[in-house]
């Protein structure tokens, strides 16, 4: 059987997996108090994770299938870019905490690590502090045929540099006025780019950080701005409102990912990226719509400006 049959054969299996677990996942349903099918606007991170949409976490048997059908889907998309020689760059923003790097993990899980690369950038050095703010980011975009993700990005300046102080309110609105005109240049001269931002609740946020704190496996994950992200928990969330107001844009959209549920977060951003390309034996059926409360168009949110 060629590679291609193989191919298809596990795509087909993972397909059928993921419907039976499907069909046995009645307990994990939205509430009844929230309708699936609806698209409610909503605000930017609720403050309590009573506000999140499912009473209960994705079952284990449902997510496997899900995710391996979606990430033999993934690989389709890295063929399809090396054969065309397209370049695709997905943005990992958010909370802290609020499992960027896990999703990225699943991203990165089967892909062909020669094509396909992580972005996680330090504070920058002298050198860099000198250059045109986007240099650094720019330096580091994907070439033909390759994938990156950025675990953070060129918007550090509009979150946390903005609420640390790390960047002056000058620098900040100088970058909130060009970044979309950058991002156009991009998007024109052929750069598929998807921007995501994690969302999570204030009271899971700081589950999470409690747990970093006491596991040796995790506790490098913590880092001084982790320990004032609660006590600035209201000017992230304005930091955010402001970038989402000034930066979502037909060209390069905003799309939040609502991650109490870190299962559902990863299923999520995979089907919504998976849905903005169009590569050859996509499996649309297979793929579906992401998930309206878990997946958050920038356009429903209720913003400042709203």
């Amino acid at each position: 059987m060629s590679k291609s049959n193989n191919r298809k054969a596990d795509a087909g299996k993972a397909h059928s997996k993921a419907k039976d677990a499907k069909s046995k996942d009645a307990k994990g349903k939205a509430s009844k108090k929230h309708a699936t099918g609806d698209a409610p606007r909503m605000t930017l991170g609720p403050v309590s994770s009573d506000a999140y949409p499912y009473d209960e976490r994705l079952k284990r048997k449902v997510y496997e299938a899900e995710k391996r059908a979606l990430q033999i889907e993934l690989l389709k998309v890295q063929h399809w870019l090396r054969d065309s020689g397209g370049r695709l760059a997905i943005v990992f923003e958010g909370r802290d905490a609020a499992g960027k790097g896990g999703t990225i993990k699943r991203f990165m899980e089967y892909l062909n690590p020669r094509f396909a690369r992580i972005v996680a950038l330090d504070k920058p050095n002298e050198t860099e502090k000198g250059q045109w703010y986007f240099q650094r980011y720019v330096s580091r975009f994907p070439t033909s045929g390759e994938i990156v993700l950025f675990d953070r990005s060129w918007y550090n300046r509009a979150g946390v540099e903005a609420v640390m102080g790390f960047a002056t309110q000058e620098e900040v609105e100088r970058f909130l006025v060009q970044v979309p005109q950058q991002e156009r240049l991009w998007v024109e001269d052929g750069l598929h780019l998807v921007k995501l931002y994690f969302s999570v609740s204030r009271e899971e946020q700081s589950i999470r950080f409690a747990k970093r704190a006491t596991d040796p496996l995790t506790h490098w994950k913590l880092s001084p701005m982790d320990a004032v992200a609660q006590k600035k928990w209201d000017e992230y969330t304005d930091a955010a409102e402001a970038m989402f107001a000034r930066t979502h844009s037909d060209h390069a959209p905003w799309t939040l990912i609502r991650s109490d549920d870190k299962r559902r977060a990863r299923i999520g951003a995979l089907r919504h990226v998976l849905s903005q390309l169009d590569y050859p034996g996509k499996d649309k059926k297979m793929i579906g719509t992401p998930d309206p409360l878990i997946v958050v168009d920038a356009d429903r949110l209720i913003l400042p400006d709203d």
